[in-house]
């Protein structure tokens, strides 16, 4: 990095106070930032501090907290009135994924904030160029997608716009390091960025191969968890290629992509569970079936599986990570 950053003198604003909301807040308090945090629910006012403490709270079993979770906390300002972000250096947007109600949440910031301040939004779908245009200045304006839960994972893309500012991009990059993140820097605005495009191949993939009978929905879970899960957090999808050698791939391309599938439907197998509303775990029922007490447990060992997959990969750092300019 070009020259140290003080966090603690970065005011950091948070509008939208859900679990991504006020995850994020946890994330950047443990980094050190003074947050203002804006509650557009009356529901995300009166919850999100004792949801944002115990989120911290849960941090400090995986050893994050350098102080006690109260001082943190105390560095946290909420409030559903939007002046409250007037002295923020950065303003993320963790709203619901309408345009149109982002587009209002961006007036009502852009009102009260300087005009080089940066605005950013967490959307894992909407391309950022769409949603610079909702916004004075839109060289300030930016994609930052953090995973849940923000405080516990080192994932993020940074996302430029086609009228983004690289050096504004480049200073939320360096800020990213600081909150404990290996994050990538995307001057391309793709539709759903990396991360959710090579997720939802494999989606495709996995529904394809129960939905032909070539293999059931375990099988892939299994298939899935123990080959690509046992290296992928070490080395990635082209570090792992590099390591068992190029000379077969070639060959194995020819033969499986053509057989892979390229549907571009909802599929069918999923149709009928979204129509019955259902939600997997929160509603005990998906594509797997649980108990109630089962669904309690996949949130458990969720948690406690962040905090070992966020250590471990401290364990085998990679620092590739390249300015833009």
């Amino acid at each position: 990095m070009d020259q140290m950053i003080q966090t603690s003198e970065i005011s950091v604003g948070v509008v939208g106070l859900g679990l991504m909301g006020s995850s994020i807040v946890a994330a950047l308090l443990l980094a050190g930032h003074p947050v203002k945090a804006i509650a557009p629910l009356p529901t995300e006012l009166a919850d999100a501090p004792e949801r944002i403490l115990n989120q911290i709270k849960h941090g400090k079993e995986a050893d994050l907290l350098t102080k006690s979770p109260e001082a943190y906390i105390n560095q946290l300002t909420v409030s559903g009135d939007y002046s409250i972000l007037s002295d923020c250096q950065l303003v993320l947007e963790c709203v619901t994924e309408r345009p149109a109600i982002k587009q209002t949440v961006y007036q009502k910031i852009a009102d009260v904030v300087s005009t080089n301040a940066v605005i950013a939004s967490n959307t894992s779908a909407i391309p950022i160029s769409q949603l610079q245009q909702y916004v004075p200045n839109p060289e300030r304006f930016l994609g930052i997608h953090w995973a849940e839960p923000a405080y516990m994972t080192r994932f993020m893309e940074i996302t430029c716009g086609t009228l983004t500012s690289l050096e504004r991009a480049n200073w939320v990059f360096e800020l990213a390091h600081y909150w404990k993140k290996e994050p990538t820097l995307l001057r391309k605005d793709i539709r759903g960025f990396v991360t959710n495009r090579l997720m939802y191949a494999i989606y495709r993939e996995a529904f394809h191969l129960v939905e032909t009978g070539a293999a059931s929905m375990d099988d892939v879970d299994k298939a899935f968890r123990y080959d690509a899960g046992s290296w992928i957090t070490m080395m990635g999808i082209f570090r792992r290629m590099d390591y068992t050698g190029l000379q077969d791939y070639p060959e194995i391309f020819r033969r499986i992509f053509p057989l892979l599938s390229n549907s571009d439907n909802v599929p069918e197998l999923m149709r009928p569970l979204v129509d019955k509303q259902l939600r997997g775990t929160q509603s005990e029922q998906g594509l797997y079936d649980y108990t109630a007490e089962e669904a309690k447990e996949w949130d458990h060992a969720f948690a406690v599986f962040n905090k070992d997959i966020f250590q471990l990969a401290a364990r085998y750092p990679f620092r590739t990570d390249r300015r833009i300019g």
